[in-house]
């Protein structure tokens, strides 16, 4: 049975990234049945491909090689069995760094083991999503109350060194291993800017991270607000919870918040799509290329919510694959409009497929199309109304992405409630 998750695309996982030390998204996942067993337990060679190669060079290392130096602190393997793991492992590797896509790379036991214990969404680390973006280790959004946020990290950085070492060529996991860490430990990281001149150093101090989820915040002037930082697997049963305090409430505007929302389930996207979508109504396309068949999510049709509901969601760099997904189909149907800045821009689906029952392999295999059969540009998608939070504006504790959702849905800017939970 195939399981699709929603992301740092994990049921489709539509996001695109990884938590560093923990949480990720955006990826599809399979186990050892359908698609996982079709395509990692295969046996015998593909057709019209000469292996003599690979055997031939096997052969020379088991014959020839002698290591040139041996660390006392870190001693070779010596048993055979041990050995030709180690080299099995890094040929699936290398294979999957030939493709030259930054999402596309293989999970040997140690990395595997901690990406399924990411998803559980409680990780010692940094707090941040990152991805390697333009060959370019990029910040997709720092986490809420998390280290990385605290030590001035935002969404868009570029990470060039991680403890004075380079990250050039290094994918998405290799740079997760290197960032993460026990707490009270500290990683410096080199940081490069738009408007800096120059990279800087920014050190930031490990914790226990826990992603938050979802907030609600009903304001004095009957608009209610949704904060979404993740697409979890609980994720609709939280914001079915929240439409009920929202009827409660009996206000009759909606902002929903997805800045920084990395992505998560594809499901929890489509199930959250529905309450304001007909049934049947097409949210997102994986477009497999040709592979397979294209595979339509549409709609449940919960859609509860008359014409009479004015709905703004909130978008910036930080709001990645799900993000993106829900917020395009949202705009598309008319159902709501947008305000921020350009979203990532994931356009792609990753599946997570085991290769041996503790290793697995993160391969690209889709496309994401949004309702109109449009890809989701690499830019990101642009919102309706383009608004910029500037650093004076930080400075002074001013949201104008905020204010600017609440105008125009003819609330009062000003107007503040401390009733969040």
């Amino acid at each position: 049975m195939q399981k699709i998750v929603l992301s740092r695309s994990g049921a489709a996982i539509a996001t695109t990234v990884f938590v560093v030390g923990g949480f990720a998204g955006g990826y599809m996942f399979s186990t050892y049945g359908a698609v996982g067993l079709a395509a990692a337990a295969s046996s015998g060679e593909p057709a019209g491909v000469d292996f003599t190669p690979v055997w031939r060079a096997w052969n020379i290392i088991d014959t020839k090689f002698v290591p040139a130096a041996v660390s006392t602190s870190t001693p070779l393997a010596t048993s055979t069995e041990t050995l030709n793991k180690q080299k099995v492992y890094g040929m699936v590797s290398g294979l999957a760094d030939s493709l030259g896509d930054p999402y596309t790379f293989f999970l040997p036991p140690v990395e595997n083991k901690e990406f399924a214990s990411d998803m559980k969404g409680s990780f010692e680390g940094v707090g941040m999503e990152i991805e390697v973006k333009d060959q370019v280790l990029t910040v997709v959004s720092p986490l809420k109350n998390s280290p990385a946020l605290s030590a001035g990290i935002k969404s868009g950085d570029q990470i060039l060194k991680i403890n004075g070492e380079s990250t050039t060529g290094l994918d998405t996991g290799a740079a997760v291993n290197k960032i993460r860490g026990p707490k009270g430990s500290t990683v410096v990281l080199t940081i490069m800017r738009e408007g800096w001149e120059k990279p800087r150093e920014i050190s930031v101090v490990r914790d226990v991270i826990t992603v938050p989820i979802l907030t609600t915040t009903p304001r004095p002037d009957h608009i209610f607000v949704i904060q979404l930082s993740t697409f979890t697997e609980n994720s609709p049963s939280l914001f079915r919870a929240a439409l009920r305090e929202f009827i409660a409430s009996g206000d009759k505007k909606l902002i929903l918040d997805l800045r920084g929302n990395p992505g998560g389930y594809l499901d929890a996207a489509v199930d959250i799509g529905s309450w304001y979508l007909p049934q049947g109504a097409v949210v997102v396309t994986e477009d497999y290329a040709g592979h397979r068949k294209n595979v339509v999510h549409r709609s449940r049709g919960y859609n509860i919510f008359s014409k009479k509901l004015q709905m703004v969601i909130l978008v910036d760099k930080g709001s990645a694959s799900a993000s993106e997904i829900l917020a395009a189909a949202l705009r598309h149907y008319g159902i709501a409009k947008t305000v921020g800045t350009n979203t990532f821009g994931k356009g792609s689906v990753q599946e997570l497929v085991d290769i041996t029952p503790d290793t697995s392999l993160k391969v690209t295999v889709a496309r994401w199309l949004a309702p109109d059969g449009k890809q989701i540009p690499h830019e990101g998608v642009a919102p309706d109304y383009s608004v910029e939070i500037s650093d004076d504006d930080k400075r002074a504790g001013r949201d104008t992405q905020l204010e600017k959702a609440i105008q125009l849905l003819g609330g009062t800017a000003a107007t503040s409630s401390k009733a969040e939970r």
